[in-house]
């Protein structure tokens, strides 16, 4: 049982991970057909063709909240001016995040993609 001890940390660790990352999720849609692309993810916000090739771009707007913190005294939530009118918790305040993903196709393929945004994730 002792040797059992040292890998539950690991396993817990195992537990959190998390998916895959955006580059790699948008990876697989490279040599896919434009039909492809719009079955996968729906009609594009925009389009634009120049130089013999189309542009399709994807947008998501969406507001976070953003959690208050702990508002206290000098030395922390325990010290002497932490509570009453010096201390507290402030609200929750809510923030939009937007992220604009961007496909290059050529012959009607996706050749690459660009996204841009602080809610890319």
């Amino acid at each position: 049982m002792r040797r059992a001890l040292p890998l539950l940390p690991l396993l817990a660790l195992a537990a959190c991970a998390i998916g895959p990352s955006l580059d790699e999720r948008l990876a697989t849609y490279i040599g896919r057909s434009e039909l492809e692309l719009v079955s996968s993810l729906g009609v594009p916000t925009r389009s634009y063709e120049t130089g013999g090739q189309k542009f399709l771009q994807y947008e998501e707007n969406r507001t976070v909240a953003v959690p208050g913190g702990f508002i206290g005294g000098p030395w922390g939530p325990w010290g002497p001016y932490s509570r009453g009118f010096y201390g507290g918790f402030s609200t929750t305040a809510y923030a939009p995040v937007q992220c604009d993903v961007t496909f290059a196709l050529r012959e009607g393929r996706v050749a690459s993609y660009v996204y841009r945004g602080q809610g890319c994730a």
